[in-house]
């Protein structure tokens, strides 16, 4: 028997914008079934194998009855701690594993979650131009918050035109979207 209960439709969905690593995946696979060879610069992917002894490790480790559930919210301990060393010795700075490092599966996860800890309605993100096209950026907005692009390139000096984005922007920016890639 069919499904004869109306279709519901999310004004929210309809009101994104079109997600553009779709919309590449889609042209890449277009033209790999022309024959046309395909450099990805796209999502920035690995395009080489994990090394060996990282995947030993992982075989190892996932054979540990300990390791068959969710790990913290904020992340395990240890790596928390690494992360704080990591930034002692790479940038002099001291971070607190317990209330200023959290593990993410990634820098979008990461982004989006401080976006919506973080914005309110009228709040306004900086956002370099040119950048990558991002989804993250797009749970700022569902916040209420608004973007000021901020021009990024060789011929501008960066800083002059922070400066004049933050001097001319009303409200002040709370908080500045990375470059990436970086």
């Amino acid at each position: 028997m069919a499904d004869s209960s109306p279709k519901r439709r999310f004004s929210r969905i309809d009101r994104l914008p079109p997600y553009v690593f779709n919309i590449t995946a889609e042209l890449k696979m277009a033209a790999r079934r022309r024959g046309e060879d395909i450099i990805d610069f796209s999502m920035g992917n690995p395009d080489g194998a994990t090394p060996p002894h990282i995947v030993e490790k992982l075989c190892t480790v996932a054979q540990r009855e300990d390791t068959h559930g969710y790990s913290t919210s904020r992340g395990i301990p240890r790596l928390r701690r690494a992360i704080s060393r990591w930034y002692k010795d790479r940038y002099d700075v001291d971070i607190d594993p317990e209330s200023e490092a959290i593990v993410t599966i990634g820098s979008k996860e990461g982004l989006a979650h401080l976006m919506l800890a973080t914005l309110d309605h009228g709040d306004t993100v900086l956002v370099p131009n040119p950048k990558l096209p991002d989804s993250y950026l797009r749970r700022g907005y569902r916040r209420g918050a608004g973007s000021l692009r901020c021009r990024w390139w060789k011929a501008v000096d960066f800083f002059a035109e922070l400066e004049r984005a933050i001097r001319e922007s009303y409200p002040k920016p709370k908080m500045m979207n990375p470059r990436l890639p970086v």
